[in-house]
């Protein structure tokens, strides 16, 4: 196949387009595929890529270790691990540990850096074991309980508070005997 700018050289790039649902495939020769800004040539400097890149690549992912902001990363940047002096700009940089003492290090920070991973989901929300499935639904309800119980708080409805301390109670002593007490509330 032929370059389809210069019409000269043998197509070694393949751009493919899609608009309102159709495919549109334009073959180019490394010169002019270069010249246009799809192709880059490889140097022997090339850093290997991380895994956070891969992924931002291959699913439009934003590179989560380049959006920290810079307040942050200054009042974080002197976290450092005690046996393998990694700094928390490092793992950003890298997007992996160098040692398992890491993780304590970098404990208060993971939850933010998951949750930019993740874009906000920091909870499992698929299928949980069938043995799990009853304790699993009285903490979730304990945990909505206790939201409500915060917005009854709020608006100062006291009476209904109470209500769902009570509730709360009366579940956390069912999920501690196992979930075992049938009785409705």
């Amino acid at each position: 196949m032929i370059c389809e700018n210069c019409k000269q050289r043998p197509a070694t790039v393949t751009v493919t387009h899609t608009r309102n649902g159709e495919h549109y495939a334009k073959h180019y020769c490394d010169v002019c595929s270069e010249e246009i800004g799809y192709a880059k040539t490889a140097s022997e400097d090339t850093q290997p890529m991380s895994i956070a890149q891969i992924f931002s690549s291959w699913f439009g992912i934003p590179d989560w270790s380049t959006d920290t902001p810079e307040s942050t990363i200054e009042n974080q940047s002197d976290i450092q691990c005690a046996n393998c002096h990694m700094t928390y700009q490092q793992f950003l940089q890298q997007g992996k540990f160098n040692c398992p003492h890491c993780y304590e290090t970098f404990s208060q920070q993971l939850p933010q850096v998951f949750k930019r991973m993740h874009n906000g989901a920091t909870k499992h929300i698929g299928k949980v074991p069938s043995g799990l499935q009853e304790s699993y639904q009285l903490k979730k309800e304990i945990e909505n309980l206790r939201q409500m119980m915060k917005i009854a708080i709020q608006d100062e409805n006291f009476e209904e508070a109470a209500s769902l301390r009570d509730k709360i109670y009366h579940l956390q002593a069912k999920l501690q005997q196992g979930g075992a007490e049938d009785d409705e509330l």
